[in-house]
């Protein structure tokens, strides 16, 4: 007799909660039924650069503790790093250090609080650079990162992201091949950014995520327009997908990202897990 499938774990994202204190974003998600939060690391939230950052850690670890919450870091805050460039700079642009510093940093805020995985991107390509440089440049910055990585023993999520360098699974498994196959870097697969720009249908796009998928993310989305919908408003049949994502096993966070809710964020968040919910039953 086989075994039943794995239970998913719903998560939501606290880029969708932009307007709420963070531990009243925790309590919201834990009294909905959520088994985690993909926490994005901003001004926001959880700043990597305040001064008081390891006390914050500790209350952090602590709440999370108490609302039985698991974690996954993510460092896609488009302005951290420069309030005037979207996502700069970029590993392949760099010229100070700052987004590997960054990702440094995560890597070590990931590991005091027990989430298993950074989540990043590629950003894009800067002008005038090759497509075989700028993977040269990526690779090369991601090995740097991938030290931390392996001291800490927190694996890396890498996000192919519309628009950018690295936008669709198959690139991600070129970078992951330029890596040498690192036991530490993996991939967070967004489904609806799967259905926006991949020409492969989502469900290819899981399978052949799924040797190296650490984390997903999902919202609804149409065909070649990126914006993060609620459930139901855009195109994607979500319990085909849902139920792959069982039968593969997937032990990540399977977590909400609607950044556009944030001012009706605990509806939202609500109306999300009850879609959830129905597409898995």
């Amino acid at each position: 007799m086989e075994p039943p499938p794995t239970p998913l774990k719903f998560g939501y994202g606290t880029n969708g909660f932009t307007h709420h204190r963070l531990d009243a974003v925790l309590g919201i998600l834990a009294d909905l039924g959520y088994d985690g939060v993909a926490l994005t690391l901003d001004h926001v939230h959880l700043d990597p650069y305040a001064e008081d950052l390891s006390q914050r850690l500790t209350a952090l670890a602590r709440s999370l503790n108490r609302y039985g919450l698991d974690v996954t870091v993510e460092t896609g805050a488009p302005y951290l790093l420069d309030p005037r460039g979207k996502h700069l700079p970029t590993l392949m642009a760099q010229t100070d250090g700052r987004r590997t510093d960054l990702l440094r940093r995560a890597v070590r805020i990931a590991a005091d609080l027990g989430s298993p995985t950074v989540h990043l991107c590629s950003g894009p390509a800067p002008d005038g650079l090759s497509e075989a440089d700028a993977f040269k440049r990526l690779a090369d910055g991601l090995a740097t990162v991938l030290e931390t990585a392996e001291r800490y023993g927190v694996a890396l999520a890498f996000e192919p992201e519309p628009y950018m360098l690295v936008d669709t699974v198959e690139r991600c498994l070129r970078l992951a091949e330029l890596l040498g196959g690192h036991e530490l870097f993996g991939i967070t697969l967004d489904i609806g950014h799967a259905h926006c720009v991949e020409e492969r249908p989502v469900l290819e796009c899981v399978r052949l995520a799924a040797p190296r998928l650490l984390n997903v993310q999902i919202e609804d989305m149409r065909r070649g327009i990126h914006q993060h919908l609620e459930f139901g408003a855009g195109e994607i049949d979500f319990p085909p997908v849902l139920a792959e994502l069982r039968t593969l096993g997937h032990r990540g966070l399977v977590s909400v990202e609607i950044q556009g809710g944030a001012l009706d964020a605990p509806e939202v968040a609500r109306r999300s897990i009850e879609f959830l919910r129905a597409a898995v039953a």
